[in-house]
């Protein structure tokens, strides 16, 4: 019997594309949205400071050294939250329903100027009962000691525990530590599989 249902946040309740904040970023900086891409990419920052090793303010000043941008704190904020779309890809009906069944739980690989936006911009947010985040955790997905926080605050036994994440690595790393997960592709395909599961909200 499944107890918790824990979502993923991007690309399975809000979608997102890093190349809009490339794009936006190289307006204040010397570089192409590609070779913006390929700076960050070529350090570890970005997952430093998901995994809350780097305070916001630092991984802004280390962002702009490394771009040469002329962007301030507050529109690179701005820039940085650009990524995401603002119509989500779970209606906030469902996670609603849901919540008057079972426990519902947020497992993200996030950042702190990211899910303050989030938290802000997004009212179906308010239906979680709690939120596993790799900022605050110290530690990212695949990791086991994510999923182990999760496990942790769910209340209840792995088996217990569904899990989405469009990432299949990430599913499997889950599927590893007794949860029952599965690749998201939609909504509907979501709704499926709790129904299947006994898990019904009317």
């Amino acid at each position: 019997m499944i107890k918790t249902v824990i979502f993923d946040l991007g690309n399975v309740i809000v979608p997102f594309d890093f190349g809009r904040g490339y794009r936006a970023m190289a307006e204040h900086c010397p570089y192409s949205a590609e070779e913006i891409r390929g700076r960050l990419g070529a350090t570890d920052l970005v997952h430093r400071f998901e995994s809350g090793q780097v305070p916001a303010r630092d991984f802004y000043n280390e962002v702009s050294g490394i771009l040469h941008s002329t962007a301030s704190y507050e529109k690179f904020c701005t820039i940085w939250n650009g990524v995401f779309f603002p119509v989500t890809l779970i209606p906030e009906a469902m996670l609603e329903g849901l919540k008057k069944s079972v426990r519902l739980l947020l497992l993200s690989n996030t950042n702190e100027i990211h899910f303050t936006m989030i938290r802000r911009e997004y009212a179906l947010m308010r239906h979680f009962d709690d939120f596993v985040l790799s900022h605050q955790v110290g530690a990212m997905k695949p990791s086991p000691r994510i999923y182990e926080t999760a496990i942790a605050k769910s209340g209840c036994e792995p088996g217990e525990c569904f899990f989405t994440d469009d990432i299949a690595q990430y599913v499997e790393a889950a599927r590893a530590m007794g949860i029952d997960a599965v690749q998201f592709e939609s909504a509907g395909q979501i709704e499926h599989e709790l129904r299947t599961r006994g898990v019904d909200w009317g």
